[in-house]
């Protein structure tokens, strides 16, 4: 895999596990590192979220490391440079993000990425210092949803199971905005202009009656979405978060053996036992 350091200087926050590993000997292709015959070490530099993705994958390290593959962490506080980075050849592969996020990315951006496999999904729940649920919600309360247009969807799901907004017919949740809704029986207010990693902050300081916060932000606050939230996110959600590869990659040997480990029962039960019902592994 491509290797350039041109975004080191831009990693908010960087945790990198430094490893031994040997490619072909003599080689000095750039793919000698992340893929060869067997015997051989290979290394995949991975970026991830803190939470609960980098736990997960410095869970599975030494399984893989049985398999002779080592993962070279890199963690991150934001969701837009492990795609940049990905895409610049700085990693091998990124953990951080859902597949609707993935997709309007790709999007956007041009990236030429590949979906390499769903890990986990983090329910989505909101928050309240001033109600114990949704149920007593008043006329006029403020939502605070953070600025990640990916998840504004998720949010209205969430309103709309508890029966205090419809959307439009013929719209698709994954891709609806806040313009998307149809009725709007108590008023709500919502308001998108923060970061995602803000929202823990906002709701600590009761700047809102509701505000809508990610499971990963959450925990990463010792902020429990089982017991702290006032609604969450229906466990069949399609936000999986994934695994992300450049499309010249999706075949590799290590990386299609990182996603079998990252699915496999041992991992899968790590990460239940973990968060407790708040980060679920995708099974299928």
């Amino acid at each position: 895999m491509k290797k350039k350091n041109i975004l080191s200087a831009l990693v908010t926050t960087g945790v990198v596990l430094t490893l031994a590993a040997c490619g072909s000997e003599g080689s000095n292709d750039a793919n000698s590192e992340t893929s060869g015959s067997a015997g051989e070490k290979t290394t995949i530099k991975i970026g991830a979220s803190n939470v609960p993705h980098a736990e997960i994958l410095e869970f599975a390290q030494p399984i893989l490391e049985e398999e002779g593959i080592t993962l070279d962490i890199t963690t991150y506080n934001d969701y837009v440079i492990p795609n940049v980075a990905l895409d610049e050849g700085e990693i091998d592969a990124n953990y951080f993000q859902h597949i609707p996020f993935f997709e309007a990315a790709v999007e956007e951006n041009g990236y030429d990425f590949v979906n390499a496999g769903a890990i986990h999904i983090e329910p989505l729940g909101i928050f309240s210092q001033r109600y114990e649920s949704l149920d007593d919600v008043e006329d006029g309360a403020t939502v605070l949803v953070s600025n990640n247009q990916a998840d504004w969807g998720r949010v209205i799901g969430i309103f709309q199971e508890a029966g205090l907004v419809t959307v439009k017919d013929g719209v698709d949740l994954t891709t609806a905005t806040f313009d998307d809704i149809d009725e709007n029986s108590k008023d709500l207010v919502f308001e998108y202009e923060n970061d995602p990693a803000l929202m823990t902050t906002l709701y600590q300081q009761d700047e809102a009656e509701l505000i809508a916060i990610n499971s990963n932000f959450a925990v990463d606050q010792d902020i429990s979405p089982i017991d702290d939230s006032i609604a969450l996110e229906s466990s069949s959600s399609p936000y999986a978060n994934i695994i992300a590869v450049r499309s010249e990659d999706a075949e590799d040997p290590a990386i299609l053996k990182l996603v079998e480990v990252l699915k496999s029962k041992e991992v899968q039960d790590f990460i239940l036992e973990e968060w407790d019902g708040a980060v679920v592994p995708v099974t299928e």
